[in-house]
């Protein structure tokens, strides 16, 4: 208890400046300077628009969080909620013994939870204490998803116990390894999406960071909680490809679950429906394939004697077999390159799927696992018509993948990728790779020459796909409005 007529050391969040109340504040400046950018003419919607009524409800505050009165603060720590680390021995020291003996009845605490407990000699009523994940490259996944969950449960705490204001410390430490940059930007996504979908009732959420964090959480704070349209399209550019899902959840698409209407169809067509068609499914498990006799199949392939039909049987189960690898294999240092992701769709409503040239090490990545990964990501996409976006933009000579891989990838995958794919739109192609280009879909495979078409610029991809509907790399828009200039939707023409 402070002496009577001492001022307290606990900071009172109400007299603290809200972050739209610091625009402008401190000699700031707009993050990036787009007066000429394509994005000021608002061809493209920001998923994070300007919302004054949020950013009323943001405080970034640098100090210690043990002494914020908020009605509950976070406290990172480990599973058996003993960790050693500025910001625990911050809120036990404050706290007192108490809270150390209310810690042992929660019987520790599981990475991504989030437990509660009293705040005691605090300011603040209740402590939230949650555990980020251990950061390894080569699953971070898995990290981006527990780290997304401690700030989701510490959220829904807050809400659910009616809570006006809490207080939020950067969740990952020294010990665990996170990258300080990474984990601002699930932190920022998680609460914003939060705040959007169900934080009505929460009057106030405060970051609280040290010196040394002080100035991550100022640069990228502008990107999710914009305090003006000017700064909201300044920052557009610099958002990451990567924004999670309506929640701010990861999303890892071949981890989607998929559930059909009706299982044991291939493709649900409700308007050709027959007899015949249904006559057609009849017989598809493995015991109803009668293939004849096997032994005189192997000799037949020996003799090169085999028909069309017993060709196209094995290569089914060879396409399955390299699809069961594909299940089976941790790929997570695959998909951490962000180089094949799933997007909105195009005019004709039909999936889009990005492929990013510059983000494939092709001289770094084991390419069988670069293949498997491929097979994993798109075999439920092409079961329907679709199309591929890939991105040549400043791709450099260790990007191009060679073109015995390509043939490879052709000849393997099932016949639905190629049947089902309606286009391939190639962004910022150079002389040289057009030349190999045309050299590989005249001579190497058959059917794909046709669906290559060559866009020099964002205008010609935007009148096959919207704006809205495509997730494009910040690189690649930054150079598009650089060599084309910038985009205006009245200079488009259908291709």
């Amino acid at each position: 208890m402070d002496p009577l007529g001492a001022r307290s050391q606990f900071v009172d969040i109400q007299t603290l400046p809200t972050w739209q109340q610091q625009l402008g504040e401190d000699g700031e400046e707009t993050p990036l300077d787009q007066s000429d950018s394509l994005l000021s003419q608002e061809a493209f919607p920001s998923p994070f628009p300007f919302r004054p009524d949020i950013n009323r409800k943001i405080i970034l505050f640098c100090g210690d969080i043990a002494l914020l009165n908020c009605t509950a603060i976070l406290n990172t720590s480990n599973e058996s909620l003993t960790d050693k680390n500025t910001v625990s021995d911050s809120v036990h020291q404050l706290a007192g013994p108490e809270l150390r003996d209310e810690l042992l009845k929660l019987k520790g605490c599981r990475t991504g939870e989030a437990k509660l407990s009293k705040g005691f000699n605090l300011a603040a009523r209740f402590v939230v204490h949650t555990v980020g994940p251990k950061y390894k490259a080569k699953y971070r996944t898995a990290a981006e998803s527990s780290l997304y969950s401690c700030y989701r449960n510490t959220m829904q705490l807050a809400v659910e116990l009616s809570m006006a204001s809490v207080g939020l410390c950067v969740v990952s430490t020294t010990k665990r390894g996170y990258p300080l940059e990474d984990a601002t930007h699930i932190a920022f996504r998680t609460v914003r999406r939060f705040l959007e979908n169900h934080g009505n009732s929460l009057e106030t959420v405060v970051f609280a960071v040290s010196d040394t964090e002080k100035s991550v959480y100022k640069r990228l704070l502008p990107l999710y909680y914009p305090r003006s349209e000017e700064e909201e399209k300044a920052c557009l550019p610099l958002i990451p490809a990567d924004i999670g899902n309506s929640e701010g959840e990861p999303v890892v698409p071949e981890r989607q679950i998929r559930i059909a209407e009706k299982p044991g169809t291939v493709e649900d067509d409700p308007e050709e429906e027959s007899l015949e068609s249904d006559l057609g499914q009849v017989g598809n498990h493995a015991f109803a394939r009668m293939e004849g006799d096997v032994d005189k199949q192997r000799k037949q392939i020996l003799q090169g004697q085999m028909s069309e039909v017993a060709i196209q049987k094995q290569h089914q189960r060879n396409y399955n077999r390299w699809l069961c690898r594909a299940r089976a294999e941790d790929l997570s240092d695959i998909a951490a390159l962000k180089a094949l992701y799933q997007t909105g769709v195009d005019m004709c409503g039909r999936t889009v799927m990005i492929l990013v040239g510059r983000n494939i090490p092709v001289t770094l990545i084991d390419i069988e696992k670069a293949l498997l990964y491929f097979i994993h990501v798109m075999d439920h996409i092409t079961v329907k018509e679709y199309v591929i976006v890939y991105f040549h933009t400043l791709t450099g000579e260790h990007n191009h993948l060679d073109s015995d891989f390509l043939k490879n990838l052709y000849d393997i995958v099932d016949a639905k990728f190629k049947k089902n794919l309606k286009a391939f739109y190639f962004v910022h192609p150079t002389f040289r790779s057009k030349v190999s280009t045309w050299f590989f879909t005249t001579f190497s495979v058959s059917g794909m020459k046709d669906k290559v078409r060559y866009l020099d610029n964002l205008q010609q991809l935007f009148t096959c796909i919207k704006p809205e509907q495509i997730d494009i790399p910040p690189f690649v828009l930054d150079y598009d409005a650089r060599v084309n200039g910038p985009y205006h939707r009245s200079q488009s023409s259908s291709l």
